[in-house]
């Protein structure tokens, strides 16, 4: 049998798939790709990209912390801060602050670690031309914008800094906070990371579930009060149910691509079908949840507010009921679910700043709805801009 050398297989991956030229050449022949063609949000759109040897630029960096994406964290930590002074009384800015710079340095972190940990398991290679522009990594490993090794030094920087600021926590605030860290951390890099991978042996929908809901709520509540609550659970459980639907839905576009890398998610397990189920039962959970919750007086009586964006929801289940097989044609689906986890949480954030403002504590009422006005301001670009190319 004739053996094609190197540079001849090289050749045929680039002629046949595009996409595998990088991979090819940072796994097998080790040297990095001089040029790469591949569509990005775009399938008609080609983007022609130079390896970075040096350190890239802060917009790129941007790209690969995917920071649309935080607010499955800084959403149920503003809100676990305030339940604890709507509930409690008790407010400790400087602690609030920090659990908020850790757990987006966490999250950034766990974008880049699915990126990196995906494109080293082929996932990233298998894309398609079809591509749904709400779904899969950054793009920036495969294109080679930037080189593994430099995103793995990023993302394990930004988890010493959260597991010391996690660490400073729980000396200062209780052992709870410590081991919540400890599920948090572990959840998050073995999310894609060898050799637990929850994403990829179909656990990585529930761990994400209770992590990004009631996990980072009790946390947040614990370290104001020192003690966990029902009413902070009951709060932040919409929140884990709806990113358990997002992440559902996101993964019905990546079936194919998942199924080939071996990402053994609930749809790639079980089918779309199957997922597009999954999705329905548990969005609708979600909006139960508040409903239950303000019938126990759990939640205040204004959460039902949140409700409103039901609407959004139906109209997201109606899309990808009837594309769920086309990438494309459903990515108005996935924006849709993004809109109605943001929208459900301000909504809710909103029913409790109103529940718990004092004149006689502005810093306590104000400081958790500026701050999710703040981090929120760059992620409403983002849904602004796609909503308006509709």
């Amino acid at each position: 049998m004739n053996r094609r050398s190197g540079d001849e297989t090289h050749k045929i991956i680039s002629e046949t798939n595009p996409k595998s030229t990088c991979f090819f050449s940072y796994f097998v022949s080790e040297s990095p790709c001089l040029r790469f063609s591949a569509s990005f949000f775009s399938p008609r759109h080609r983007v022609t990209a130079s390896p970075r040897r040096g350190f890239p630029d802060l917009h790129t960096w941007w790209q690969a912390f995917r920071f649309h994406y935080t607010s499955a964290s800084f959403m149920p930590a503003i809100l676990g801060g305030m339940i604890a002074w709507t509930a409690d009384q008790q407010f400790h800015p400087g602690y609030f602050l920090l659990v908020m710079t850790g757990l987006i340095l966490n999250h950034a972190a766990l974008n880049m670690t699915d990126d990196y940990y995906d494109f080293r398991h082929l996932v990233d290679v298998f894309a398609s031309d079809g591509r749904n522009p709400y779904t899969g990594g950054s793009g920036l490993l495969s294109s080679g914008r930037i080189a593994p090794e430099r995103m793995k030094q990023v993302f394990s920087a930004f988890y010493v800094v959260a597991i010391g600021i996690g660490i400073f926590l729980g000396v200062s605030r209780g052992p709870l906070v410590l081991f919540l860290l400890a599920v948090g951390f572990f959840c998050a890099y073995f999310y894609t990371a060898p050799p637990i991978r929850f994403g990829y042996r179909g656990l990585g929908e529930i761990a994400q579930l209770l992590c990004f809901g009631p996990g980072i709520g009790l946390g947040a509540y614990y370290v104001q009060t020192q003690k966990v609550s029902w009413d902070a659970f009951w709060g932040t459980l919409p929140f884990g149910i709806m990113l358990f639907s997002m992440i559902t839905i996101n993964e019905i576009p990546d079936y194919e691509e998942d199924r080939k890398g071996g990402k053994l998610n609930l749809v790639a397990r079980f089918g779309r079908k199957a997922g597009v189920r999954l999705f329905v039962v548990s969005l609708l959970s979600a909006y139960g949840v508040i409903l239950a919750g303000v019938a126990l007086g759990k939640i205040p009586f204004l959460g039902l507010a949140s409700l409103l964006t039901l609407p959004i929801a139906f109209r997201t289940i109606s899309i990808l009921k009837a594309n769920y097989e086309d990438p494309q044609k459903m990515a108005p689906a996935n924006l849709g679910m993004i809109c109605a986890h943001n929208f459900t949480a301000i909504l809710l954030i909103f029913a409790y700043f109103v529940e718990g403002f004092r004149k006689d504590a502005l810093t306590a009422s104000l400081l958790p709805l500026a701050v999710a006005v703040v981090f929120y301001v760059p992620i409403a670009k983002l849904i602004g801009g796609a909503l308006s190319r509709k």
